[in-house]
């Protein structure tokens, strides 16, 4: 009799639990079945497929972005030869390539073009361009500076096309640049090379047949520089100038060197504005806080900014005023100065017979002093 009541209490335990699991399960089925969905605000996608597809079209089109800037660009560098031996004209029966052949680019459309010195050579120095059309022409170095191994050559051309001047004075380490150039010879003109700018303010020392001499400020790069690709520029992936491209270290890979574009962006703007450039000069030899390191130990002095002044002119603008060798320059007409890129960029919008005042620093005395510029 007690078994039999047992077995009934089971019974019914197990059919109230049943009972109650169907109630659940279908309160629960009716529930989620009447959640409404709106298909105009949810879209399902592949989240993989979707990313992917995404990333491929968009590297292509940077890719094809700046092939066709490249392209374009390419169409404004020309080649830069100079005579490897004496003849009686430049266009004589010699080959191009039989000639030391180098970069260039073109800045205006009226046939400006810029490149190194070492390139093209001095001022009124002669000099072979071949443009990317293959047309040829005679140039004449208008202006040069052997510090910045710059140069400008004009050749008597017009309605050319030229390149876009960027602003080097805003570039950061890490940004993607290209070179172009002609490296090795004639056959490989106007090969292109990529990388980043691995560093700015960069000071160097060139020792070359016998003489020493100090490049500074210049962009440091680890895009291929090679022999021709001198004189060509360095190129933001807009295409914008940044840089000409000038040396490289010889010992290493992956180490090279351009002038910033601003330092000459002046000197262009005159020969497009006038057809000319009255060069003025303030008659000193100064270095920057990055060249001291380099010097022997008669400059061994510690400046936070400013340019040290190692030598002024005899008989320069300088020379016979309250300018002292080993004064601290901090600013010149209200602009501070710590490269002498900086300097020298503020004297090219000058003219000679202009008058600069200058901010020094002598020990512990700060004083102005007032310059009359004269003509280099």
């Amino acid at each position: 009799m007690k078994k039999n009541k047992k077995n009934l209490r089971k019974v019914i335990i197990v059919s109230i639990l049943l009972i109650f699991m169907w109630i659940l399960g279908f309160y629960l089925y009716t529930t989620y079945n009447n959640i409404e969905i709106n298909n105009d605000n949810y879209k399902v996608t592949r989240l993989k497929s979707t990313i992917e597809a995404q990333t491929v079209d968009k590297v292509q089109e940077n890719s094809k972005n700046v092939a066709d800037i490249i392209e374009e660009t390419n169409r404004k560098v020309v080649g830069i030869s100079k005579l490897k031996e004496p003849g009686d004209s430049i266009l004589s029966k010699i080959t191009e390539s039989e000639l030391g052949l180098g970069t260039g680019i073109i800045v205006t459309e009226n046939g400006y073009i810029l490149s190194n010195e070492h390139v093209a050579g001095t001022k009124y120095s002669k000099c072979y361009i071949t443009l990317e059309s293959g047309n040829n022409y005679d140039g004449t170095v208008v202006w040069s500076d052997s510090s910045l191994d710059l140069a400008i050559i004009k050749i008597n051309a017009n309605n050319l096309e030229y390149v876009t001047l960027g602003d080097s004075d805003k570039i950061r380490v890490g940004e993607s640049v290209y070179a172009i150039g002609n490296p090795i010879g004639f056959e490989f003109r106007r090969t292109v090379t990529s990388g980043i700018i691995s560093a700015k303010n960069r000071s160097i020392k060139i020792e070359e047949d016998d003489q020493l001499s100090y490049m500074t400020d210049l962009i440091q790069t680890d895009a291929t520089i090679n022999p021709g690709n001198s004189g060509g520029p360095l190129i933001y992936p807009n295409g914008d100038v940044i840089g000409i491209n000038t040396v490289k270290i010889s010992s290493a890979e992956g180490i090279g060197f351009a002038v910033p574009i601003n330092i000459v962006k002046p000197v262009i703007d005159s020969f497009r504005e006038n057809g000319k450039f009255e060069e003025a000069v303030l008659g000193i030899y100064a270095y920057d806080k990055e060249v001291i390191p380099y010097l022997n130990s008669n400059y061994r002095i510690n400046f936070d900014k400013g340019i040290y002044v190692a030598q002024i002119t005899k008989n320069g603008p300088a020379d016979n005023t309250a300018l002292r060798e080993g004064d601290i320059i901090n600013n010149i007409d209200g602009i501070e100065l710590n490269t002498m890129n900086a300097l020298r960029q503020y004297i090219y919008t000058k003219e000679p017979e202009d008058e600069v005042v200058l901010d020094i620093k002598r020990g512990k005395i700060s004083k102005q002093i007032e310059i009359v510029l004269g003509k280099k």
